[in-house]
């Protein structure tokens, strides 16, 4: 199930997230559209995304990922063949809000549940495997993508994109992922009744509910600590090129930068399960959180080649792994039962700073007329999701 979903994860975010860039200038030439008309589309899909993480939660708790992730990657093949033909604007933009549906059903929130669920302490090694290989997708679907634009022109590479999604998902959804552990007299990580019970749980066993998660202030520390991150996250990448073409670098060097970033994230990935291993779920949100306010102030003291290098580095390597903490600590704090709905709390709360950071971030750079304080207040941000999760301790007795 892990390999298979290492694998419709790399496709789903290839086609359904990475692509769309590709052809916005063609789309533009073609249809007469203005590039902010295209791009509203694709912002209302991660909207939709955000606010359907909540019933998406709920079902995941109930009747696993299976049928779920089966039915959503089949309505985003669908959908995205769809868009190949699309003439109007209503009719793109209704697309792209299903697509947002079919994001919440198909990408990692439905995947860290299967993690969550069929696994206890092989979860982070799980988790791990998933978003490193689905990392390399806008490796992979980015140059496709403008291949196929090439020799095929707009229409016919979304049409080829969606044959793609549809083959490569859709059977392994079907065939492979199972519902429950329990439906096949399993224990997580595998292990059957016969393996005695000290094997077949992590060191502790944890099974807090979606009410008594919500009405914990520890839970909102969390929530507030993974949005404050994820705000400065956000803001970082999106004005990460005019900051440092303000600092004199060309935009083709900036924008390579920015690019090392996603690249980053697998170093990252790979050294979170052993180092979740050693430190607790807690301690290393806080850690990762710190790492992202090093870097800022690297990035704001230090404008050398060295100085961004270093920025990039350790900015992406801490994205790369905050992207498994968070369904980590969940699973850790709350256990498997709801975490599909627990987690999609924390989803619909990340919305906002999503949404948000980007224009708020470049509001604050008008009104100060310089990069410099918004570094700075980033870096403050990023120290608060530190201590937010810090927080949390004492009103959870079983953290570890």
């Amino acid at each position: 199930m892990v390999g298979a979903l290492a694998f419709t994860e790399t496709i789903s975010y290839g086609v359904v997230y990475y692509t769309f860039a590709v052809f916005i200038g063609a789309m533009e030439t073609d249809l007469g559209w203005s590039r902010a008309v295209i791009a509203g589309a694709y912002s209302l899909a991660l909207l939709v995304m955000g606010l359907t993480a909540v019933p998406v939660g709920i079902w995941l708790d109930r009747h696993g990922a299976r049928g779920l992730m089966t039915v959503g990657s089949c309505a985003a093949a669908l959908l995205v063949l769809a868009w190949s033909q699309v003439t109007s604007v209503p009719i793109f933009y209704a697309i792209w809000a299903a697509l947002g549906v079919t994001m919440a059903a198909t990408f990692y929130e439905p995947a860290f549940v299967v993690a969550a669920q069929w696994f206890g302490r092989q979860r982070s090694q799980a988790l791990s495997l998933i978003t490193f290989v689905a990392g390399f997708a806008s490796t992979i679907f980015i140059p496709l993508a403008e291949w196929l634009l090439r020799i095929q022109g707009w229409r016919s590479a979304i049409f080829t994109l969606g044959l793609i999604l549809a083959c490569g998902t859709i059977p392994l959804h079907a065939l492979v992922l199972r519902r429950f552990p329990q439906d096949h007299g399993l224990h997580p990580d595998g292990l059957t009744p016969e393996s005695g019970p000290d094997q077949t749980q992590p060191t502790r066993k944890v099974d807090i509910t979606w009410r008594m998660a919500v009405r914990s202030p520890a839970f909102w520390w969390l929530t507030a600590a993974f949005s404050l991150s994820y705000l400065v996250s956000t803001a970082m990448v999106f004005h990460l090129i005019p900051y440092l073409t303000g600092q004199g670098y060309s935009i083709s060097r900036a924008a390579l930068f920015a690019g090392l970033i996603g690249a980053m994230k697998f170093p990252g990935r790979l050294a979170f399960a052993p180092l979740e291993a050693r430190l607790s779920s807690r301690g290393m949100a806080a850690a990762l959180f710190v790492t992202q306010a090093v870097a800022l102030l690297v990035l704001g003291r230090f404008h050398s080649l060295i100085g961004v290098l270093l920025f990039v580095f350790l900015f992406g390597a801490a994205i790369g792994a905050t992207t498994l903490a968070r369904p980590a600590l969940l699973a850790d704090l709350y256990g498997p039962t709801q975490y599909g709905k627990i987690s999609s709390v924390v989803v619909l709360a990340l919305t906002i700073p999503h949404t948000l950071a980007p224009v708020g971030a470049g509001i604050l750079y008008v009104w100060f007329g310089s990069y410099e304080p918004v570094l700075w207040l980033l870096t403050i941000i990023a120290l608060a999701a530190g201590g937010a999760v810090l927080m949390a301790r004492a009103e959870q007795p079983h953290l570890r």
